[in-house]
């Protein structure tokens, strides 16, 4: 079998508070009629997805002629083409990601097997999901409180919201520091939504990065009686050390890796003891495959396995057959909650 081309295109249509209702795809063809799909992380914008699509036409002359079971080999060759140019940093690992899940399509099309299968087999027949939530335009805790309880009686055992763009209390636009009027309004929110829904079910909170080092260890150590499943992301990704310091200083849980790609940066983070639930996103860290290496090297940290997730349902059911396929996998991300052509796209619930 050979690959005989390689398209792509980028599908959106943007909504308030939707995240990833941007997606990239692309195809793989083979001179045996098998078509394989996959799915790349677009970064939720329409300019980046065009970015995405044009580096994966970049990457079209590797593939053509090539077969397309080798998939581990054709995706080492994707990344170690243009290593100088940037093939494991955006947005060109995002493309080798899309088109290493499209191969992995052909190679279960073409074998009769499903994803996990190829992977080692699975562990779990059904995925746990946790809920991305929004309170709508309101920042007020009543309205928090009632998404959470909208959302666990819809059968959520675990929900997520987010606290940095409350716009209360916000000292300037680009002021990491959070004050204590910003501070209290942080915490009012986060104990209205765990007072409402109480311990049977898991909240976790995202931070997106955007508060300083001493900010983030003041609300860390707020948040350890509410018992939170993670807090995301509670300092900007690029400076392990710091978010090191963030874990050393609270019993809360950290989170983080939704901007870190490839098992060479997660291991970082491991090394530096900065985490502890890692959340690599499927559509952009590499790959199928390569997301399997990133929760193999927690497993040997002891360190839970819990994806981020803002793909449409293809990418998501890539994720499930990696979440399937790995023994700690803890839980996975749904954005769509809120994405109200979601339907239109799958059968089922």
């Amino acid at each position: 079998m050979k690959i005989i081309d390689l398209q792509a295109c980028v599908v959106g249509r943007p909504e308030p508070n939707s995240g990833g209702t941007v997606w990239t795809f692309v195809r793989v063809y083979t001179d045996e009629g098998i078509v394989g799909t996959g799915e790349c992380n677009s970064a939720g914008a329409e300019g980046s997805g065009f970015a995405v699509k044009e580096a994966i036409r970049a990457l079209r002359p590797l593939l053509l002629g090539q077969n397309p079971l080798n998939v581990c080999p054709l995706y080492e060759m994707m990344r170690r083409s243009h290593i100088y140019g940037g093939t494991t940093s955006a947005p060109i690992i995002f493309a080798v990601t899309g088109i290493e899940n499209a191969l992995y399509d052909i190679a279960g099309k073409a074998l009769g097997v499903p994803t996990y299968q190829l992977l080692g087999g699975k562990f779990r027949q059904k995925i746990r999901l946790y809920a991305d939530c929004h309170a709508g335009d309101s920042n007020e805790p009543q309205a928090y409180a009632d998404k959470a309880l909208e959302v666990s009686a819809a059968g959520f055992s675990a929900v997520k919201f987010d606290v940095d763009r409350t716009g209360i209390g916000k000292l300037d636009p680009y002021n990491w520091t959070v004050g204590a009027k910003e501070m209290t309004h942080i915490l009012s929110l986060v104990q209205a939504v765990r007072e409402a829904i109480g311990y049977e079910v898991d909240l976790a909170i995202d931070c997106h990065g955007q508060f300083d080092l001493p900010s983030a260890i003041t609300l860390a150590r707020e948040l350890e009686p509410l018992r939170l499943l993670w807090l995301e992301d509670p300092v900007p990704f690029e400076n392990v050390d710091a978010l090191a310091q963030v874990r050393a200083s609270t019993s809360t849980v950290i989170c983080t890796g939704e901007n870190h790609y490839t098992r060479f940066q997660f291991l970082d983070l491991l090394r530096a003891k900065a985490v502890d639930v890692i959340m690599p996103d499927l559509a952009k860290a590499g790959g199928i495959m390569e997301g399997k290496r990133i929760a193999e090297l927690a497993d040997a940290h002891y360190i839970p396995f819990a994806p981020h997730n803002v793909s449409s349902p293809l990418g998501m059911m890539a994720a499930c057959h990696v979440c399937s396929s790995v023994a700690h996998s803890s839980v996975l991300e749904l954005h769509a909650r809120d994405v109200t052509w979601w339907s239109d796209l799958c059968d089922g619930d």
